[in-house]
């Protein structure tokens, strides 16, 4: 039995809410050809866990040479754990990996206690963070998806454990006895829901489109620091704390960009390896914004040692949503955490370009560096298809020129007595806005 410190794990958190066991079952050839480490895979795990405040006292990973359709694991391990349930007073076993119905049911007999898997514990964590009316909605779906071939009470365990603050307020009596017929009933509700609150989304879309503002999304692996990163280029003040999925709700503000640009910034839900495809589903509408974004910011923590394992899953989500941003070339990566990374190290991030690796931008978003730089190439990026144009304006015309200003890259002026000559770089669709507000159309600059 691999055991992973678990008091370590969980030094400097307050007292939790049930003693757990993380449990995470080794298949054979997992950490092989580039794979993500079975220890780097309970630490994750462990992760999840301490993000809804159990208290980790063990965690430890086991071979599965050969599953068992009825408890998974085989006969040693099943009493190797008894033996550390019994001993350390466990409430709860995680399971860091897919059981179906029959061996949730097989293991809780057997341990005599509560025990949940990886999508379930994802479940529980989304449940408990989701603020807005539409991540809630989305949790109930993707929780009765769910529990519909379950049906049993996988989670009144937990709201024991935890005084009833699990998942949405404690559902677990309410939507667990449920039968089928009402189960089925209440998701069709849902989705209907969803679907209006889809078309408010799409017109508050158009009407951004209206604005127009181009739109960045914020992508990446959970934990890889985006919402400090949002924090950091908008001085907003979104939840961003070292833990997986801190962020589920998405985040929208107006940033300001070098050269009098402007844009709108999206902070997204942070992605996960083997995450549950309905779940994904579920939580499509949260990643909107990533499909019509203007561009695409993945960051990543450059300073985890499963980086690029965790890249290869932002994309794997990513295609499952039909987006494929390498083709289009509008996502740039964002190496995060540079101040976890030493020195001699550091100056060599700029030298990391391997195939797919070739857009990076080194940043820290605690301390800033490589902020400045980052703000930059967002403008570059965006204000790759601006034009300049001369105007000739009344200099009492403060307004217009006070727009010019806030919405383009004034290049050059000069003044006479009354009038001012003007060159300014605008995006085209602020072209447009501009020739609306001129009586004489603009001229194009040509030198």
């Amino acid at each position: 039995m691999q055991v992973v410190g678990g008091d370590q794990q969980r030094a400097g958190r307050g007292e939790a809410s049930g003693r757990a066991l993380v449990l995470h079952p080794v298949f054979h050839g997992e950490g092989e050809h580039g794979d993500r480490r079975p220890e780097e895979r309970l630490s994750e795990a462990v992760g999840l866990a301490l993000a809804i405040d159990l208290d980790v006292v063990e965690s430890v990973s086991e071979p599965v040479t050969r599953p068992r359709p009825a408890t998974l694991f085989g006969e040693g391990v099943l009493e190797r754990v008894e033996a550390a349930v019994a001993a350390l007073e466990i409430d709860l076993v995680v399971v860091n990996g897919a059981l179906t119905p029959v061996q949730q049911r097989n293991l809780e007999r057997r341990w005599n206690l509560k025990v949940i898997d990886r999508t379930g514990l994802i479940l529980e964590i989304f449940g408990e963070r989701a603020r807005t009316a539409e991540g809630q909605l989305q949790v109930e779906l993707a929780h009765l998806s769910y529990q519909r071939s379950r049906l049993v009470r996988s989670w009144t365990h937990l709201e024991r454990q935890r005084s009833g603050g699990a998942f949405m307020g404690g559902p677990g009596e309410r939507q667990i006895e449920l039968d089928r017929r009402q189960i089925d009933d209440r998701i069709v509700q849902i989705k209907k829901q969803l679907s209006a609150v889809k078309r408010t989304r799409g017109l508050h879309r158009e009407a951004r489109a209206r604005v127009p503002y181009p739109v960045v999304a914020l992508v990446g692996y959970t934990n890889a620091g985006k919402s400090t990163l949002f924090n950091r280029l908008t001085a907003a003040e979104v939840m961003a704390r070292d833990m997986l999925f801190a962020t589920l709700d998405p985040t929208m503000r107006l940033i300001d960009l070098p050269g009098g640009q402007k844009a709108i910034l999206s902070d997204t839900v942070g992605f996960i390896s083997n995450l549950p495809t309905h779940l994904v589903a579920a939580f499509r509408a949260t990643l909107e914004e990533v499909e019509t974004a203007d561009l695409i910011l993945h960051v990543r923590d450059i300073s985890h040692p499963e980086s690029q394992a965790q890249r290869a899953d932002v994309m794997a989500v990513l295609t499952d949503l039909g987006i494929d941003p390498d083709a289009d070339g509008r996502m740039v990566e964002v190496w995060n955490k540079i101040d976890r990374v030493p020195a001699a190290e550091r100056e060599m991030l700029t030298l990391r370009t391997p195939a797919g690796e070739a857009r990076g931008l080194a940043v820290s978003a605690l301390t800033g560096e490589g902020c400045d730089d980052l703000k930059r190439a967002v403008a570059g990026i965006l204000g790759a298809g601006r034009q300049d144009i001369d105007l000739t304006l009344d200099l009492a015309d403060g307004r217009t020129l006070a727009w010019l200003y806030a919405h383009g890259e004034v290049v050059s002026r000069a003044d006479d007595d009354r009038t001012t000559h003007i060159r300014v770089r605008l995006d085209p669709a602020d072209i447009g806005r501009l020739q609306r507000r001129l009586r004489e159309p603009a001229t194009f600059a040509t030198d």
